[in-house]
């Protein structure tokens, strides 16, 4: 056996023998990259007490690794297509893995978003290639089950990170939530040299640089303007955002829809079942990462749980994701895309839906259920729109394939934690001040508290201290009438923090389910426009004569 794969899997008369073993390492590889931003939300709060982050600071802490996530993934998975797949991966693993350790040493707001920064480019060359990869290598009577497989991976570091982390921080500080990556991306690095078979595209014309740099501009600018409008108003950068955004994307369409040899061939947006399944993959993940932004913060700080113990009352997501790509393997075959997509997408309106129950007197019970549906319908959904968005690109075109499927998911995620997140931070708002109404609490101490429902727990623990400093004050006394004046202000100090606490996860529970009812009618609408999309059961006559051919073949390898 070779120490490292030097056949190009396009030189193979039969299908690579040890494809399973490689799909390991692109799962791998993909684990780590989703982990990244999962893991983060529960280290955030220890990161910004360490670093003395604003919100603003922190926003871009997580979103500085979205941008150019997803603005390159449609650039470097052409060159990754030209040149080599695995070249891509083994780059995007080096690159990824010097972030991580650059965020480990970081020790301010401006180093850390830099690191981040530097992990985004490293996942916009995995994210395409690992799926680019998969395509190349397995022949098509396996490539759904390899799909699901993948999809399912996603699922799992949804996940996954939560617990990762919360294990780290019980010992360790917030920064080895970075260096954690660093032996997963050795492990997959070396792994990829010995296990994945080298891959580029066998004819493929000069690239389309232009129409590249184009779809870096205006991906950039949209995401750009996702994050910074809703979060920080609608201000000259974000409305200039918009605009370059704007023409952006029709100088991008305009140019590719002339050029003999485009970057993404745009007419591909005509056909149904492409469409609709970016369109699925675009608002699932909407729905998605959005619910995960505030669950995490519901069990975090309305029910006090820390964060190992947060990540893992996620995992029942992560089970469910599994068995529902074990269903749609199953069904998929038998009924079509389009029903196994239009249940997933069904179910994951339906967890929306039940989280609208959620109120002050909610426990982790009440989450339980809808993250069960949520991780069913993640697998029933997501696999068969991956393997028709593939599907639709030729061999020359796996790695645009790949960064299509994956600026619709990054696109999606990002524009669920911006619309979602920033309802939320206005419903918990508005919710805080009504509760509090005709109480004594400062109106500094109030705007405070109507930052984030983290700012609301700590101006509730700050009156407690003062309740506390009342009454050590009121014990050291000697005069008898101060002693009592005191012990009375510290009995309504003590009320006080009570009350505000109560309010704080008041406000918090009703936002959760104000927000959960915006996200299942978007994701609603969604579903209907989807299964108006996706035809009935199309499935491509050459894939079916491939699929016959091929598994015969895969069968003796």
């Amino acid at each position: 056996m070779r120490l490292v794969m030097t056949e190009p899997v396009e030189r193979m008369e039969r299908p690579y023998a040890r494809r399973w073993w490689a799909l390991l390492v692109l799962c791998l590889s993909l684990l780590i990259i989703v982990m990244a931003n999962t893991a983060l939300t529960v280290a955030a709060p220890d990161m910004t007490k360490d670093l003395g982050l604003s919100s603003a600071d922190l926003q871009w802490v997580i979103d500085g690794y979205t941008v150019p996530y997803a603005a390159l993934m449609l650039l470097l998975g052409a060159i990754g297509d030209k040149y080599s797949r695995r070249g891509a991966l083994v780059l995007g693993l080096v690159v990824f893995g010097g972030g991580a350790v650059f965020g480990y040493l970081a020790d301010s707001a401006a180093t850390v978003i830099a690191a981040r920064a530097v992990m985004g480019v490293g996942a916009a060359l995995i994210m395409p290639a690992t799926l680019s990869l998969l395509a190349a290598t397995f022949p098509r009577a396996e490539r759904a089950k390899a799909i699901t497989l993948w999809t399912a991976t996603a699922g799992l570091a949804i996940a996954a990170g939560p617990v990762v982390a919360g294990a780290l921080l019980r010992d360790h500080g917030w920064s080895s939530t970075f260096l954690i990556n660093v032996p997963v991306a050795a492990v997959a690095l070396v792994a990829a040299f010995v296990l994945v078979p080298p891959s580029k595209a066998g004819h493929h014309d000069r690239i389309d640089y232009v129409g590249g740099v184009l779809s870096v501009i205006w991906t950039a600018a949209l995401v750009y303007m996702i994050i910074e409008g809703p979060h920080f108003g609608w201000g000259a950068k974000a409305i200039g955002a918009a605009v370059v955004a704007g023409v952006g994307l029709v100088a991008f369409v305009l140019w590719e829809l002339r050029h003999p040899r485009p970057i993404l061939d745009v007419r591909r947006f005509t056909a149904r079942r492409f469409a609709g399944s970016n369109l699925a993959v675009a608002l699932f993940f909407l729905a998605v990462f959005g619910a995960f932004y505030y669950l995490t913060q519901h069990l975090q700080f309305v029910l006090g749980y820390d964060a190992l113990q947060t990540g893992v009352r996620m995992l029942p997501l992560a089970g469910a994701v599994f068995v529902g790509s074990a269903l749609t393997a199953l069904l998929t075959p038998r009924v079509g895309m389009k029903w196994t997509v239009g249940a997933g997408m069904a179910g994951g309106t339906i967890a929306l839906a039940l989280l609208t129950r959620v109120d002050a007197g909610s426990t982790y019970g009440d989450f339980v259920a809808p993250l069960i549906i949520l991780g069913l319908a993640i697998g029933l959904a997501l696999s068969p729109c991956t393997d028709a968005i593939m599907g639709a690109f030729p061999e020359s075109e796996l790695g645009v394939g790949g960064a299509v499927n994956d600026t619709s998911l990054e696109l999606g995620g990002s524009l669920g934690i911006a619309i979602l997140g920033s309802l939320l931070a206005t419903s918990y708002s508005d919710h805080l001040s009504d509760a509090t109404k005709g109480s004594k609490l400062p109106a500094s101490a109030l705007g405070t508290a109507q930052d984030s429902v983290g700012a609301g727990y700590a101006v509730a623990q700050g009156i407690g201290e003062k309740a506390h400093q009342a009454a050590a004050r009121a014990q050291q006394a000697t005069d008898p009438q101060q002693a009592a004046q005191l012990k009375q202000q510290a009995g309504e100090l003590a009320t006080g923090a009570r009350q505000m606490a109560d309010a704080v996860g008041s406000a918090f529970s009703d936002a959760v389910a104000h927000t959960s009812l915006v996200g299942a009618v978007i994701l609603g609408v969604g579903t209907v426009l989807v299964a108006v999309l996706l035809p009935r059961r199309e499935v491509a006559t050459a894939d079916k004569q491939d699929a016959d051919k091929e598994l015969a073949d895969s069968k003796t390898a």
